[in-house]
Order: C-alpha cells, then sequence, then structure tokens
C-alpha cells in the first residue's frame, strides 16, 4: 500500500481528471479482467475495466437504435442477474430484486 504522503501527491495531481477505484471481487472477477487486459492488448486490469466500461456504454448507446443489440444486452444483464452471486464478493451479499 502507497504511503499516506504519496496517496496525497497522486490525489493533487490527479484531482480533477481521476478517482481512486478500490474495489472487492472475487477472483473470478479478478481473472476475467486480466482475460480482458490480454485479450485486447490494453495494459493491467485497470485499463480493462475502463474498456468494459467503455464498452457498456457503447452497447447501451447503440442499443436505442438496434433491436439485436437491445436484445443482446437484456440477454446479458439477466444473465448476469441470475448469477451474480458468483461474481459478488463475499462480504457483499446481493439484494434479491
Amino acid at each position: 500500500m502507497a504511503s499516506a504522503q504519496a496517496q496525497k501527491k497522486w490525489r493533487d495531481k490527479n484531482r480533477f481528471v481521476k478517482t481512486q477505484l478500490n474495489v472487492m471481487a472475487r477472483k473470478v472477477t479478478h481473472d476475467g479482467l486480466v482475460e480482458v487486459s490480454d485479450g485486447f492488448g490494453l495494459t493491467g486490469k485497470a485499463e480493462a475495466v475502463a474498456f468494459c466500461a467503455y464498452v457498456a456504454r457503447a452497447m447501451l448507446q447503440k442499443s436505442k437504435r438496434d433491436t439485436t443489440t437491445y436484445l443482446y444486452l437484456e440477454a446479458l444483464k439477466s444473465g448476469f442477474k441470475r448469477d451474480r452471486d458468483v461474481f459478488a464478493p463475499k462480504a457483499y451479499p446481493v439484494n434479491e430484486e
């Protein structure tokens, strides 16, 4: 873990462009991020997270005008919600809807 002084320096430098994201995630999620990183030639898990968010936003935008993309995205959402206990960290139980 970085020292308090190093963290303050990072926050001061990146105050307006970045925020730190510390996420508890299961190993399967970390392994998936490494797989995405390797598969798309990214520089690591942090860039894989950014890429996944970019892809999700792009799919949401495309789904507004393309029925096939909308249905595919809905199927992915349903599958994730059905199996989310596999992906959710143990420390944070998932609320049932």
